[in-house]
């Protein structure tokens, strides 16, 4: 399956709008995607990391359990993601 880059650029231009930065990388049938924060946005602005990635699933091709996806922090946990 390819990427929809359409709904990918749709997905980023939202988080954008949040001062939240999208990369992916996919590599056959996993991928890597890394959310970064930009200095205006907030923890509680993005959804969990699972919804997320069954968000992404679809645009990238990839299952869900297959995308490794980082974010700024852990979402609803208020720690830091690890370095």
């Amino acid at each position: 399956m390819s990427i929809d880059q359409d709904q990918l650029q749709g997905l980023r231009q939202s988080l954008e709008a949040d001062d939240y930065h999208l990369t992916v990388d996919v590599d056959g049938e996993a991928a890597v995607a890394t959310i970064v924060a930009g200095p205006d946005a907030c923890a509680e602005c993005l959804v969990p990391k699972k919804l997320m990635k069954m968000m992404l699933a679809p645009m990238i091709g990839v299952d869900a359990e297959r995308i490794e996806l980082s974010y700024p922090v852990d979402v609803h946990s208020g720690e830091e993601a690890p370095a």
